[in-house]
């Protein structure tokens, strides 16, 4: 019998929802920071068994929408919730209020859908809040896993992956090839390591202002010549990202550089640039160029 589906993982920003898709997959799929809101479009990471292929789908964080970004980042949640055969609600422990926690549990138990908790961040328990929480998940009469992510990935797959196998539908076939861990292109991947590598190095709002765009990737040659922009939303975030004599940028560049190479598999020669976009998490049309696709 072969099970098959779309696994969601819902949370709140910096849950550490792309690190566990990670570590379940055994690939770098989503990029991780330790800065909130770093994953902003939904990415898909498959692990395929012989008689199973769980495509878990990371999601943005669950916040208040005051920008057309935190629009489409709210909208691409709800697309999520909807679209998935089953959910995880990933609840971290260092959460500014276990009533958040709740709220995320009770979305996923008003979602219709089966569903289990996933505890994470067990390293960061105090005051019994795991002991506080659990308590008030026993009324969604839902299996609850406790974690400490990753530092483990095999004991989270053995905690995890035999309640998606009992959760998931039967399926005539894998919904993808089953050679594929992921569902995004080499260019996407490449924006979002480069991306990836903004949130490292850059400080405080900076990175939220930050999209990185592939203008131009060129195979022709022995070394793959790959070109991006790292597009900013205020004149005053240039120097910011370029760094005293482009010091900044250029750790931006080989930081990415070394991390698309392993996952390449081979040597690339990465460039980037840094362009303002005005205002672009502003701005509906520039949103839509960068992919972010607001339903309207």
């Amino acid at each position: 019998m072969m099970k098959a589906g779309f696994v969601s993982l819902v949370g709140l920003p910096n849950a550490g929802k792309s690190t566990l898709v990670n570590a379940l997959i055994g690939e770098k799929v989503g990029i991780v920071s330790p800065k909130p809101q770093t994953t902003r479009k939904r990415v898909i990471g498959i692990y395929n068994e012989p008689n199973m292929q769980a495509c878990f789908v990371d999601s943005p964080g669950y916040i208040e929408a005051t920008t057309e970004l935190n629009t489409f980042l709210r909208e691409e949640l709800k697309g999520i919730i909807k679209d998935g055969d089953m959910l995880i609600a990933v609840l971290n422990l260092d959460a500014r209020k276990l009533e958040d926690l709740v709220a995320l549990a009770d979305l996923a138990s008003k979602s219709g859908k089966k569903w289990f908790a996933l505890i994470t961040k067990m390293d960061m328990d105090k005051d019994l809040r795991s002991e506080r929480l659990r308590v008030e998940l026993q009324k969604y009469n839902v299996p609850i896993v406790n974690v400490c992510a990753v530092r483990k990935a095999e004991k989270l797959r053995e905690q995890v992956l035999p309640l998606v196998r009992e959760m998931l539908p039967e399926s005539p076939a894998p919904l993808f090839n089953n050679d594929s861990y992921t569902t995004q292109n080499v260019r996407d991947l490449i924006a979002e390591i480069v991306r990836e590598k903004c949130f490292e190095t850059l400080h405080q709002e900076v990175p939220y202002g930050v999209a990185v765009k592939v203008v131009k990737f060129d195979e022709t040659g022995k070394l793959p010549r790959i070109h991006t922009e790292i597009l900013v939303s205020r004149e005053s975030f240039v120097p910011m990202v370029l760094g005293a004599q482009g010091r900044r940028i250029k750790h931006i560049g080989t930081e990415a550089r070394k991390e698309c190479e392993r996952i390449m598999g081979k040597k690339i020669y990465l460039e980037t640039h840094v362009k303002v976009k005005k205002d672009w998490t502003k701005n509906a049309q520039m949103m839509k160029e960068l992919g972010y696709v607001i339903n309207e």
